[in-house]
């Protein structure tokens, strides 16, 4: 099939990977170059690369005009292919090809439809998510599903683990769609907007580490937030990034954010609403990633120190 495929972060990669395999991609859609890093350097899409790579044409609206359109329409597709692009497709678009506009999302909707599905389940703690094939409207995720399929959540996966098992399973669950779809086969299930959930884009708020909450909660937005953005409490008047945690059972009363023992035997263990949290891996504003132990060795926190959960910036 011809397919316009629209996609930006690293997500959508695989997908598009396993496409140029099987079917003629005919447009690459991505969004624009952005700025990023501590150099603020001007930075491509992870689809973008990947597509200039394999030498596939690929154009970056700022918006998706008319003439956007007309260019997509030009290229005669069968069907447009979307994983997380950014952006809702305007009438304009979804009606150009014959077999429709196809979506690759990461939850199992009408579960966590929006932005951050895999971020915003993990922080929920939830036992199982997956992916669905949905065929696509003007709405947010509210279109019919096509195809689905679930997968289990590991107790310690991280929010970049999870989001590379899902694009994977993406990736075979659209080609078989395409198949499906080729031959008129492809179901159509109406969603339930009723008991529909929403996963919205995540905000410089979500990152803060609130010691208030259980350890069990702190421990789910931790994995979340690893590899990108990654969730940081503030010590001694500096931004502490914490990429690995685990949760130690207590029933003692501390103070939220206190740290109740920092030595080499019991390690670096931080009080919270309920239970306590056992830091693994940090980041200190300004360095690189380190062990609970290298922190100790450079830091030298000391038991009755607090961690905070104001916010920052």
């Amino acid at each position: 099939m011809r397919v316009v495929y629209m996609g930006t972060p690293e997500f959508a990669v695989k997908p598009l990977e396993k496409l140029a395999i099987q079917h003629e991609i005919v447009l690459v859609v991505t969004k624009p170059d952005t700025i990023a890093g501590r150099g603020k350097k001007l930075t491509s899409s992870p689809v973008k690369l990947f597509a200039k790579k394999h030498e596939l044409k690929v154009i970056e609206p700022l918006r998706l005009t008319a003439e956007v359109a007309q260019e997509i329409a030009s290229t005669k597709p069968d069907v447009i292919v979307v994983a997380a692009y950014g952006k809702l497709l305007p009438k304009e678009i979804l009606a150009l090809p014959p077999y429709g506009c196809l979506n690759i999302h990461a939850s199992l909707l009408p579960f966590y439809r929006g932005a951050a599905p895999i971020e915003r389940c993990l922080m929920a703690g939830e036992k199982e998510t997956g992916v669905t094939i949905m065929y696509m409207n003007e709405g947010l995720d509210t279109g019919d599903i096509a195809l689905q399929e679930k997968v289990s959540i590991e107790p310690e996966i991280t929010g970049g683990e999870l989001r590379e098992i899902l694009a994977t399973l993406g990736a075979d669950l659209i080609l078989e769609a395409l198949k499906q779809l080729e031959v008129g086969q492809l179901p159509r299930i109406p969603q339930d907007h009723r008991i529909a959930t929403y996963a919205p884009p995540l905000k410089k708020e979500d990152e803060i580490i609130n010691w208030y909450l259980p350890a069990e909660k702190i421990y789910n937005q931790i994995r979340a937030l690893n590899p990108i953005p990654g969730g940081f409490t503030v010590f001694r008047g500096r931004k502490l990034k914490i990429w690995k945690a685990k949760i130690f059972q207590n029933k003692q009363v501390f103070t939220p954010g206190e740290i109740i023992f920092a030595d080499r035997i019991k390690g670096l263990q931080v009080a919270t609403g309920e239970n306590i949290l056992q830091i693994l891996e940090v980041q200190p504003e300004g360095s690189r990633k380190m062990t609970w132990e290298s922190f100790l060795n450079g830091y030298k926190p000391v038991k009755g120190e607090t961690f905070s959960s104001l916010s920052w910036g």
